[in-house]
């Protein structure tokens, strides 16, 4: 199973690579271009989501010796998602601040209460998706909490199967043996 969370490793560090070089470049292109660039990076952000998740259930899946070790591989893997995320939307910002002053001509003032608008809320989204995060951390904790208590209800229960047969077998053996003790009683 680690070798599966090792190449989902490989695959992140190459796309990351990837979108961190298109974001570089997304503020020094125009038009068409960097339209398609900045559809481009979205499709691979969604990937590198994807393979976040999949390392999650890879992670799920290690014993739990180890798997301390690879949650936080992950957890640092999730903070690099962040970063490249809040990179890509200053680049976007910027280049929506681009294209608007385009199509609308250059109005100060206003984009820069636009901006400060749209700050606050980026910071309040952010905030959001931080406590949605700590949330998904605690089911994913309860989740496993509950794993563990299953297990041990399981062998619990198999052990108190285990007691009532050896029981029922000591209550057959001693009519049996009632049974014998009345027969010598007899004779």
């Amino acid at each position: 199973m680690s070798s599966d969370f090792e190449a989902y490793e490989q695959d992140f560090g190459t796309v990351t690579a990837e979108i961190t070089n298109k974001i570089g470049r997304i503020p020094k292109l125009s038009g068409e271009e960097k339209t398609q660039l900045v559809l481009n990076v979205d499709k691979q952000l969604e990937e590198v989501r994807e393979l976040l998740e999949q390392m999650d259930l890879e992670v799920r899946e290690i014993p739990i010796q180890s798997r301390a070790m690879y949650n936080s591989r992950l957890k640092s893997y999730k903070q690099e998602m962040e970063k490249l995320e809040k990179d890509f939307k200053r680049s976007r910002i910027a280049y929506s601040d681009e294209v608007r002053n385009e199509l609308l001509g250059d109005d100060a003032s206003s984009s820069e209460s636009q901006r400060a608008h749209l700050l606050d809320n980026t910071e309040k989204l952010e905030r959001s998706s931080r406590r949605l995060e700590a949330g998904y951390q605690i089911a994913v904790e309860t989740e496993q909490v509950g794993q563990e208590i299953l297990s041990n209800l399981h062998s619990d229960r198999e052990k108190i199967q285990r007691a009532r047969e050896r029981l029922r077998e000591t209550d057959a053996n001693l009519g049996k043996s009632s049974r014998i003790l009345t027969g010598m009683l007899r004779r």
